[in-house]
């Protein structure tokens, strides 16, 4: 028996409500989960950690934590673990499935800086519309495709991500396409998932006010490679194009199956030849199954990209669906908010989620080569978040676009003026001739829209499928989509 199982056996052999993580939520007979924090100082945290266990004394069945037993001074039982966070998912996973046993679904997990949101989703589409039923779980939000739930993070917390892949178990999904963020990887919220297939699509700039270096972000995503944090792996797929390679040569998995995908060079999935319009693309595809051509409906040269990932993933599970690939892609939708088109007129009007350097720079190459008039890219970027890609945001607006409008994204408890500034050093008097500043989001978007002629190409890039812009703590609604929509209509130009 594992160190865990033996340590956790009085817990599993007991009957209780359910895990609970939030003491605020603790119900009658729950069993409170009790994580010390991992940042700030030691004796900080232990007191913190002894504030919580008092505040659920008289509530709690029991507390699991990696907090000393001896250091809390309660009267219910405590079970102590200092490695808790190396086993939770599995214990969780395991007192799931002695209250109700279900076969969980195939897990295909995906990393990146970019390309997750709609790589998971194209996956669980293929998988859907071929007959196998997929739900998805990430940025967009949770659960079956077509009934998404809003989530509060690209990776939930363990308890979170387990109890729906219970549920989703129980109601019959049989692939569940998730986002592997590099916060989640590094604090083991996917521990215990068995995730079959990981996919990884790029990195870039960002996160690195959580990550020390880009090595550090790259080595965090590395782990869902990794069979010492995912046993179950049986599949890779990776971007042999990739500026930044996840894994080093001599550091490819011999224990599983690894292919790569390409729009450069030789692969098991390599794109040789893309044709793009406005209406998508047509890509001639080289696959383990032959040479086949598929018409894709999504924007962007990016996008060809998400779609092998998603192709490469789909087919390591399902190879005998290849012949139906070309029918199934012509059926693919692009998730909400990444280069989706707003009805209008004149012009193009899109919104994007692109909120990285690379990300804005691959939207706007892509959108320049149909672009007959100008290109205008209204975006910001999020307060309490890495400032140093700030200047870095703009200068790739610069390069790519005719005409760039900075406003606020989710300024959060900085000074929208702030952020602006940041995003604006290292400017010349040239460049200032090319940019608009404007911090109201919806007067940005108007500005926008009054300057495009109908030749023009606009992207509102930054916030995708968000619905809120969050202002000193408080979530407004804002939705780019819809914004955009209203602005058109009230210049008649919807």
């Amino acid at each position: 028996m594992a160190d865990w199982q033996a340590v956790f056996a009085p817990i599993l052999a007991c009957e209780f409500g359910k895990f609970c993580l939030d003491s605020r939520k603790i119900g009658a007979e729950d069993g409170f989960v009790l994580l010390k924090s991992v940042s700030g100082d030691e004796n900080a945290a232990i007191a913190r950690a002894q504030n919580f266990a008092k505040s659920v004394n008289d509530k709690a069945a029991f507390i699991i934590t990696d907090v000393p037993a001896d250091e809390l001074d309660v009267a219910i039982p405590v079970v102590s673990h200092p490695q808790i966070r190396k086993v939770l998912g599995s214990l969780i996973a395991a007192q799931l499935q002695l209250v109700k046993p279900a076969p969980l679904p195939k897990v295909v997990a995906v990393t990146g800086t970019n390309g997750k949101t709609t790589v998971s989703q194209l996956v669980a589409q293929l998988a859907e519309r071929s007959g196998v039923s997929a739900a998805i779980m990430g940025t967009a939000g949770n659960g079956k495709l077509g009934a998404l739930e809003q989530s509060a993070n690209t990776t939930g917390d363990v308890l979170m991500v387990h109890e729906f892949l219970h549920r989703m178990a129980c109601e019959g999904v049989e692939l569940v396409a998730l986002e592997a963020s590099s916060h989640g990887l590094h604090q083991d919220r996917l521990q215990g998932v068995p995730v079959e297939v990981a996919i990884y699509t790029n990195l870039s700039h960002d996160h690195l006010d959580y990550h020390a270096d880009m090595d550090d972000y790259r080595l965090a995503k590395a782990r869902l490679f990794d069979k010492a944090y995912f046993p179950t792996l049986a599949h890779g797929v990776l971007n042999a194009d990739a500026k930044y390679p996840l894994l080093t040569n001599d550091a490819l998995p011999s224990d599983y199956k690894i292919v790569h995908y390409s729009q450069q060079k030789p692969a098991e999935y390599h794109a040789t030849a893309i044709t793009p319009s406005l209406d998508g693309v047509q890509i001639a595809l080289d696959t383990p199954f032959g040479a086949m051509t598929l018409g894709s409906p999504l924007l962007g040269l990016f996008n060809v990209d998400n779609l092998l990932a998603a192709v490469a993933a789909f087919l390591v599970l399902y190879p005998q669906k290849a012949s139906e690939l070309p029918d199934l892609v012509a059926q693919l939708q692009g998730a909400r908010g990444r280069m989706q088109r707003v009805p209008s007129s004149e012009g193009l009007f899109l919104v994007d989620y692109a909120h990285t350097p690379d990300a804005l720079e691959q939207v706007l190459t892509s959108l320049q080569r149909h672009c007959t008039g100008k290109l205008i890219a209204v975006f910001g970027c999020g307060g309490d978040r890495d400032k140093t890609k700030r200047p870095i945001m703009t200068r790739a607006g610069l390069d790519h676009a005719d005409h760039v409008i900075l406003t606020a994204d989710n300024p959060r408890s900085e000074e929208p003026a702030a952020i602006l500034s940041d995003m604006q050093q290292g400017l010349t008097c040239e460049d200032h001739y090319r940019i608009s500043i404007e911090p109201d989001r919806k007067t940005a978007i108007a500005e926008a829209v009054r300057m495009a002629g109908k030749d023009d190409i606009v992207v509102i890039a930054g916030k995708g499928h968000e619905t809120y812009q969050e202002i000193k703590g408080v979530r407004h609604d804002f939705d780019d989509v819809a914004v955009l929509g209203d602005v058109l209509a009230v210049a008649k130009k919807a």
